[in-house]
């Protein structure tokens, strides 16, 4: 039995909304095609009909769709995704995911992803003054309050979702008042995104964070997290639960954690192809997923040129002491997370500095809280 997962572009680069940080728009821009418009009905089917190639019964298939905004593919899009899936004869079970800005969410989208249980990453950059600066519309104005009526919206449905925070420099600095904010709105489960620089810059972003403030945000936030948990609390945070998984558990929860790129399969509007959602650019076109299969794409020269790109991390790496169960880590992530240029300091490493001391005693709260 087998788990694939796909991340699915329905919309491309289109957005609804003016992130000033957004990485695909970075990304997008450099291609020959800045974005490939909304996915076709036929492209959609052919997509279903040719992931379902190389599965077997029992297999399991995660849909996760993301953007831009794919909301903006509509809701009869995902009513004829769920009707492709129910059209296969195998079985497999499949799950859905959907990453959204929320800005487009109302009753009718709700009653479909609770129908079809859905599991929701919105978009909340962990505090208000925060989120309205970066987040904005077309017109300039912040999009906090209707983001925050569209998670109300979601715990009136019982809709499953997690907040996504994309962890900016600026941001880093303030991991109580972005603690405070999880607790007071009661929001279990969250996913800080480092903030990354442009792909070709010449000068870093203000926005983009560093391995110093990485650092020191989880350093903070860590302590919050702990004091909370030692209350009879468990809040998840996807990295301490990745480290808990990995160092406890054995497991990889994590793309690219030990430092070791895998193929994701990203399928942009047209139904290209490619291996990674920071390097959806047309030197890396694996292929179209309505000619082609996901083994015979895992098969094509340019996923194993892909696999095999490995940077030199240096001196620092090698003579660190959690060298093998991280390899330098995530390679586009390296300037926000890992080594700095100056080869004095790793913002990752400090993390599971403070970290890893106190996993026994986190697994028995756990533990405790779980019973």
């Amino acid at each position: 039995m087998k788990h694939i997962s796909v991340l699915v572009k329905p919309a491309s680069a289109l957005c609804n909304i003016r992130c000033k940080y957004c990485f695909y728009a970075d990304v997008s821009s450099l291609r020959e095609v800045r974005s490939f418009g909304k996915m076709k009905s036929e492209t959609a089917e052919k997509m279903i009909e040719h992931l379902f190639v190389d599965l077997v019964d029992g297999d399991e298939l995660t849909l996760a769709f993301q953007g831009g905004e794919p909301t903006l593919a509509g809701l009869t899009y995902y009513k004829n995704i769920v009707a492709f899936v129910e059209q296969q004869t195998k079985n497999v079970t499949v799950h859905y995911a959907l990453q959204t800005n929320g800005l487009l969410i109302n009753e009718r989208w709700c009653q479909f992803l609770k129908e079809h249980q859905f599991l929701v990453g919105l978009s909340i950059d962990g505090h208000p003054l925060y989120h309205d600066l970066n987040r904005v519309d077309p017109k300039g104005r912040g999009t906090f309050q209707k983001v925050l009526a569209t998670k109300e919206l979601f715990d009136t449905y019982g809709i499953e979702y997690n907040i996504l925070c994309v962890l900016t420099n600026p941001l880093a600095k303030e991991a109580k008042k972005v603690y405070r904010f999880l607790q007071e709105q009661s929001i279990q489960y969250v996913q800080f995104i480092p903030c990354l620089d442009e792909l070709e810059a010449k000068k870093r972003s203000s926005y983009a964070l560093t391995p110093q403030r990485f650092a020191s945000f989880y350093g903070q936030l860590f302590k919050f997290w702990l004091a909370e948990l030692q209350s009879g609390h468990y809040r998840s945070v996807k990295l301490f639960d990745d480290l808990m998984n990995l160092f406890v558990g054995g497991r990889v929860t994590a793309c690219g954690i030990l430092g070791n790129c895998q193929i994701q399969y990203v399928i942009e509007a047209d139904g290209s192809v490619y291996p990674c959602d920071f390097y959806v650019l047309d030197e890396y076109r694996m292929g179209y997923i309505q000619e082609s299969g996901l083994k015979e794409l895992f098969e094509q020269e340019i996923s194993k040129k892909f696999l095999c790109e490995k940077p030199d991390y240096g001196a620092f790496c090698h003579s660190c002491l959690f060298q093998k169960a991280c390899n330098g880590g995530c390679k586009r992530m390296k300037d926000a997370i890992y080594v700095t240029k100056g080869q004095d300091f790793c913002g990752y490493q400090q993390v599971l500095t403070q970290f890893l001391p106190h996993k026994e005693e986190i697994m028995e709260l756990v533990g405790r809280i779980a019973k």
